[in-house]
């Protein structure tokens, strides 16, 4: 076993899914506390399907460099998800589940009118689940995820008390002089980031499971805002690693595997939750 692992690590693409994984995992983990503590969870699964359909639009156009209609589509969703939540005749969970299903159907339907791939099952089996290998990663790629990761870090942690007292007490931020409504749209940008970061690796499906599942096991044992914080970004890195090394060896799918290793971590954090 370990010496599969150590001819699996010489490979560079490995080495990139471990750069990559670690750095997705973080910032999910980061941004995930909030949007739990918000009752806004389910935003990362809304604009996971928004980027299956623009990489659906990106595929039928024919553009090489799919992030860069990903990347501005998922934004503008994000920015509109957030203002529609705020629509006293749409609440937020009805304005998820209509984008969340509309972008989802209208991929499906744009793949299926106009690939040009003999094997359009697989195809968006890997953008759903995420790829079964390694290699679709780049070093473009990690360059990429590298900089929006530092970018991302820098932002949290520059506006960290702003973040924290719109996710504890929106109305006395408005209060105080916070410009919520700003920073709330700093969150979903934030999450739109990270969502078209972690297509690759887990898939649309599955990216929202890395933003809930380290924010939940971490609540389950620390109370403070700071601690299941640091908590959640450390638990995420971890089974992120755990999954990756363990897709290595069992030859498993590599967004389901970092996945099952976060439900199973939120089991043994239940465990000691209650103990």
């Amino acid at each position: 076993m370990i010496q599969k692992l150590s001819l699996y690590l010489s490979y560079p693409f490995v080495r990139y899914a471990l750069i990559v994984g670690v750095l997705i995992a973080l910032c999910s983990s980061l941004l995930g506390v909030t949007l739990v503590l918000k009752r806004f969870s389910f935003i990362g699964d809304g604009l996971s399907h928004v980027a299956f359909g623009a990489m659906a639009i990106a595929s039928v156009l024919k553009v090489t460099n799919t992030t860069v209609v990903i990347l501005p589509v998922t934004m503008i969703c994000a920015v509109l998800l957030l203002r529609t939540g705020q629509n006293t005749k749409i609440k937020g969970d009805a304005a998820i589940a209509m984008i969340s299903v509309g972008a989802l159907a209208f991929g499906y339907l744009l793949m299926h009118l106009f690939s040009t791939s003999s094997n359009l099952a697989g195809d968006v089996c890997s953008t759903l689940f995420g790829s079964t290998s390694f290699v679709t990663l780049t070093k473009k790629d990690v360059w990429l995820c590298v900089i929006l990761s530092v970018i991302i870090l820098a932002v949290f942690v520059f506006f960290y008390h702003k973040i924290f007292d719109v996710t504890f007490d929106e109305n006395f931020a408005r209060a105080v002089g916070t410009r919520a409504d700003t920073y709330n749209l700093l969150i979903a940008v934030i999450i739109a980031l990270i969502i078209v970061l972690a297509l690759n690796l887990v898939g649309s499906l599955l990216i929202s499971a890395l933003v809930i599942f380290p924010a939940l096991s971490a609540m389950r044992v620390f109370k403070s805002f700071r601690a299941v914080t640091i908590c959640s970004a450390v638990l995420s890195v971890v089974c992120a690693l755990t999954g990756i090394l363990i897709s290595i060896i069992a030859g498993t799918p590599v967004g389901a595997t970092i996945v099952a290793v976060d439900v199973a971590a939120f089991g043994i954090f239940c465990l000691i939750g209650r103990g």
